[in-house]
């Protein structure tokens, strides 16, 4: 991974004159296709006042989980601590809603806005343990640059 060569893409992105929504699904798209273990990308939002998370844009297969209540999973987790988390193992993880059977491991950063954390970027993926600080890094950068936007 060449993390400076995918900032600059997301940097070209989030430039554009695309829509949100636009935006958002091209980054999902690029980071899965750019990145091997990255199996499933998605932004979920708070939804509203509820104590939930939305799923908004995403690349990978379909999910049922698209109402995510605060506390729930690693998402849910994320909305409470507020937090990044990296699970390396999923199936070391008590509170982890299984996305499917392939899913091996996942990372969940948080995104702010003037303090408040109104959503989040998820990655799923199918290896164990492939996440690194590169990770990391390269998703806490698109979340904070996201944010001119939402």
């Amino acid at each position: 991974m060449v993390i400076e060569n995918l900032k600059s893409k997301i940097d070209v992105i989030v430039a554009s004159q695309s829509t949100k929504e636009e935006k958002l699904q091209e980054i999902c798209d690029y980071l899965k296709s750019e990145i091997s273990y990255y199996d499933w990308v998605g932004f979920y939002f708070k939804n509203g006042d509820k104590n939930e998370l939305k799923l908004a844009q995403y690349s990978g297969e379909e999910t049922e989980h698209t109402i995510i209540p605060f506390g729930k999973g690693i998402c849910g987790q994320v909305a409470i601590s507020n937090e990044s988390l990296v699970v390396q193992d999923v199936s070391e993880q008590d509170n982890y809603i299984s996305c499917g059977w392939k899913v091996k491991s996942e990372i969940v950063i948080p995104i702010f806005i003037n303090g408040e954390n109104i959503g989040q970027i998820d990655i799923d993926s199918h290896t164990l343990k492939p996440f690194s600080k590169e990770d990391e890094q390269l998703l806490e950068y698109i979340c904070k640059e996201i944010t001119v936007f939402l």
